[in-house]
C-alpha cells in the first residue's frame, strides 16, 4: 500500500482513516493541529505495524504547509481531510469575518495547495491517488453556515476539475462527501443529525471505495439519495425551506 499522507489525522475521520490504513509495510505521514492527540493516533498506528511520521502545525500557516509539503516524500495516497465547521450564531447578522477567513483557509485554500503540490509529484511519477474530503453541505446553500457550505462546494468543483486534468497522468482524484459522522465537528451541531455514522465505519467505506478508484464517495449512503433529490427539487423551493432555519 506504500506511503499515505493524511491531514487532520488527530481526530474524527482522519484518525479513523489512519487506524484503517495502519499495517506492516505502510508508511503513514500524519498531520494535525493537536500535537497530543496526533501522537496518540500515531502510537496506535505504530502498534498495528505501520511506520509513522507526524507533523503538528496549523493549516492557516501557509509557510508551514509548504514546508511540510516540501519535506514529505511523494505519497501513493494523499488524503486532505482537515476541516473546520460551525454555524453562525442565531443572533448574529453575518459570520465573523476572521472566523470565515480561517474556515475558508482550512476547508478550501489549504487542500487546494496540498492537492496541487502532490498532484505535480504524482503526475511526474505517473501514479497516485488524491482524496479530498468535502461535505454533503456542498449541495445546499446553508444560511446557517454559508462559509462552510461555500468552501465545501468549492472543494467539490476543484476535485472534479483536478480529476479531469490528472487522469491522463495516471493520478486518480476522489471526492468524499460525508453527511453526519460522529466527530467533534458533528457533536457541536445542536440540530438533528439523521443517519449518524461512526468515524470507523465511514473510514472503512472510504478506504474500500478509494481502493476501487471511485470518483465520489458519499457516507452514509443515504445522503447520496438526498443529494440526488436536491438536484431535481427547484432551487427556489430549497432556498425557501432552508431560509426557515
Amino acid at each position: 500500500m506504500g506511503n499515505i499522507l493524511i491531514s487532520g489525522a488527530s481526530s474524527g475521520i482522519g484518525a479513523a482513516l489512519a487506524h484503517a490504513y495502519a499495517a506492516p509495510g505502510v508508511d503513514l505521514t500524519l498531520w494535525g493541529r493537536d500535537r497530543a492527540r496526533l501522537q496518540s493516533v500515531a502510537e496506535t498506528c505504530r502498534a498495528r505495524g505501520a511506520h509513522v511520521a507526524t507533523s503538528s502545525f496549523d493549516l492557516t500557516d501557509l509557510e508551514a504547509l509548504h514546508a511540510a509539503l516540501d519535506a514529505a516524500v511523494c505519497p501513493d495516497i494523499a488524503i486532505f481531510n482537515a476541516g473546520l465547521g460551525g454555524s453562525v450564531p442565531h443572533d448574529a447578522v453575518a459570520q465573523d469575518s476572521r472566523a470565515a477567513g480561517r474556515m475558508a483557509m482550512v476547508n478550501f485554500v489549504a487542500p487546494v495547495i496540498g492537492a496541487n503540490a502532490v498532484a505535480d509529484k504524482m503526475g511526474r511519477r505517473g501514479a497516485g491517488h488524491i482524496v479530498l474530503v468535502g461535505s454533503i453541505a456542498a449541495l445546499f446553500p446553508l444560511p446557517m453556515a454559508p462559509t462552510y457550505s461555500g468552501s465545501k462546494a468549492g472543494i467539490k468543483m476543484f476535485a472534479e476539475a483536478l480529476d479531469a486534468r490528472m487522469r491522463r497522468h495516471g493520478v486518480f482524484v476522489t471526492l468524499v462527501s460525508p453527511g453526519f459522522i460522529d466527530t467533534p465537528m458533528s457533536q457541536s451541531v445542536t440540530e438533528p443529525k439523521p443517519f449518524l455514522m461512526t468515524p470507523e465505519k465511514a473510514a472503512a467505506v472510504i478506504k474500500r471505495k478509494v481502493a476501487r478508484g471511485a470518483r465520489q464517495v458519499v457516507v452514509p449512503w443515504q445522503y447520496a439519495a438526498i443529494g440526488a433529490l436536491s438536484r431535481v427539487v427547484p432551487k427556489f423551493l430549497v432556498r425557501a425551506i432552508l431560509s426557515k432555519f
